[in-house]
């Protein structure tokens, strides 16, 4: 990230960067953040299309911790469009290693 000028501010909210800017680690945090939105994209089935950005994918936390995600633009005209009702989220990283997992509840019956 030091490399690439705006990368931060285009991939991540202005909350994500205060939430891992407060860590000590926060490369780690980051790291995670960016894995979730992969994850959201592969979850969604979509990938890059319809004009989905990574900053339109935010990554927040509850009071107790608990991970989940927030839409806006693209994103959250996608989960509306397919009625998605519940986005899970998981996230795990170490010192040099970060994943997260994504599952999407929709109310559609899905396809035969």
């Amino acid at each position: 990230m030091e490399r690439d000028i705006g990368f931060r501010e285009k991939i991540f909210t202005s909350k994500e960067i205060e939430y891992c800017e407060s860590k000590r680690f926060k490369q780690q945090h980051y790291a995670a953040r960016f894995s979730a939105k992969e994850a959201f994209l592969k979850a969604i089935g979509t990938g890059w299309r319809f004009g989905i950005r990574f900053a339109e994918i935010e990554v927040l936390h509850d009071d107790l911790g608990k991970p989940w995600i927030n839409l806006y633009g693209k994103a959250k005209e996608w989960c509306d469009q397919e009625a998605v009702t519940k986005i899970h989220v998981s996230l795990s990283h170490l010192k040099e290693i970060a994943t997260a997992v994504v599952v999407i509840e929709t109310s559609l019956q899905a396809d035969k």
